[in-house]
């Protein structure tokens, strides 16, 4: 039969009915055992990649075995026949560099991952569009874009008590583009303990890449699922301008991602800063039909970060855009405690209020956006958004108060000048409001709220929000902000 997606989703239904089965790892200890810099060092041979020579607009590139990645897949072509062709391995397609003494390297090994190729930037030039290694994690770019985030197939039991499960993408389809294609597509089989599982990612790359993501997954009769999270997010915060500490580093900032951007199924856009916490926090937002979220990099300019090589002020936003009703359910953020910039810390997701039985499917679509706009996703709020959150507390003026700068920005807040503006915050128990007030900036027009709250000794989280507002009209996205004392 031509492949498409209903017969892969028949695949994972067959797949989901049996026990799983675990796939011992067919790569030596030669190259399991390389260091970082040694793996870097075996690189495929650009001049070999998948339809160079029939010069298509989307070419493919494969990830050579080793390291820390021990575990390979299968990948083949969809031929506009329908019919699949596998990519074979070889070692041919790859330079080894210094890499002399590696003994034999089965012919069978495989890859453990792709990247594909599109002239995003150059029309002369093809650069890397998007890369699927490891796990079920992927990630792509947009113009003028530098690698950050990544996106996932499927969360399973993401900061529950017994361990998270991390399901795999074990095999790849690839369609072959036509000479005018303005986008590629990929399938993938995901398997796992839980759960197996069949995508369709189609990937429209452009100024703001664009996937569009369709999903069939079906729970085991053996399943332990206590949270399932559909289109995860994960990103890493180590400190930002409304952290406490940098940690003794001279850069003022240091994320790929600076807060959690919503819009909620009543329209209501909320935004909530990211931080590094000292223990492993999770927040629920319930919602239902929600209309969108995000991990966002707001901060742009170069001076956020004084980094040239991270280049931090370049790493892409994306947002979730689900297609159809996703029903009731919650947007799930995960934040883990890290001491540097090398652990990705910060997790979001969907997860549905209710899974569907063994042998029934979960489907589901979303578009995933990779853009570089300064404020929302596909869309922005409409009005005012959350341009900076600073807090603190004077160490000589009633120190036992702690202060919060929240600014807000956007085309009509800086034109406003009106007194009639209004600020609305509110403080949750474990806490008390003791002093706020609002202001235009008349530096650069932003509206600034600074507010202080008197902690009740408990040690409670304390939840404050904040928003502008002029009668009878709402000015702003919701400001949401989880305080520790």
């Amino acid at each position: 039969m031509p492949f498409d997606f209903e017969v892969l989703q028949y695949r994972a239904k067959a797949l989901a009915s049996k026990p799983y089965a675990t796939h011992e790892s067919r790569v030596p200890d030669s190259l399991r055992n390389l260091t970082y810099d040694q793996y870097r060092d075996i690189r495929f041979e650009p001049n070999r990649a998948w339809w160079m020579r029939e010069r298509l607009p989307f070419q493919l590139q494969f990830f050579h075995p080793g390291f820390i990645y021990n575990k390979t897949v299968q990948l083949s072509t969809i031929e506009p026949d329908g019919k699949e062709s596998p990519v074979e391995f070889s070692t041919k397609l790859f330079s080894y560099g210094k890499n002399t003494d590696l003994g034999r390297v089965p012919g069978d090994v495989g890859f453990t991952g792709f990247r594909i190729h599109y002239a995003l930037n150059n029309p002369a030039y093809l650069d890397e569009l998007a890369v699927f290694q490891g796990a079920s994690y992927f990630r792509a770019l947009g113009q003028k874009m530098r690698y950050g985030l990544s996106a996932r197939g499927l969360a399973l039991n993401t900061a529950e008590p017994g361990g998270e499960e991390f399901p795999i993408f074990e095999e790849f389809w690839v369609k072959r583009p036509a000479e005018d294609s303005k986008d590629v597509v990929v399938y993938a089989l995901l398997d796992s303990p839980s759960v197996a599982g069949a995508y369709r990612l189609t990937i429209a790359p452009g100024a703001s890449t664009v996937m569009e993501v369709k999903a069939a997954l079906y729970l085991r009769e053996s399943a332990n699922v206590k949270t399932l999270g559909l289109a995860p997010l994960t990103s890493m915060f180590w400190f930002g301008e409304n952290s406490s500490s940098r940690e003794g580093d001279l850069r003022p900032e240091v994320h790929d991602s600076d807060g959690i951007l919503m819009e909620r199924g009543t329209g209501e856009w909320v935004w909530r800063p990211l931080t590094n916490p000292g223990a492993v926090r999770v927040a629920a937002f319930s919602d239902e039909n929600p209309k969108g979220f995000g991990l966002v990099q707001r901060d742009r300019a170069f001076s956020n970060y004084e980094d040239m090589e991270a280049a931090y002020h370049l790493r892409p936003s994306a947002w979730v855009e689900p297609i159809g009703k996703w029903g009731r359910g919650s947007v799930r953020l995960v934040e883990l405690p890290t001491p540097d910039e090398t652990n990705d810390n910060i997790v979001a997701f969907w997860t549905p209020e209710a899974l569907p039985p063994a042998g029934k499917p979960l489907v589901f679509e979303y578009k995933l956006h990779w853009f570089m706009e300064k404020q929302g996703g596909a869309k922005g709020p409409p009005a005012g958004f959350t341009s900076a959150t600073r807090q603190g507390f004077s160490k000589t003026h009633e120190p036992e108060l702690r202060r919060f700068w929240v600014d807000f920005d956007g085309a009509y807040l800086q034109g406003a000048g009106s007194p009639k503006i209004e600020a609305v915050v509110t403080v949750g128990a474990g806490a008390e409001l003791v002093h706020q007030d609002v202001q235009k900036n008349q530096y650069n027009g932003t509206w600034r709220v600074a507010f202080s709250i008197k902690p009740d000794g408990s040690g409670k989280p304390v939840e404050l929000r904040c928003f502008l507002k002029r009668e009878p009209h709402i000015l702003t996205e919701t400001w949401s902000y989880l305080w520790n004392p």
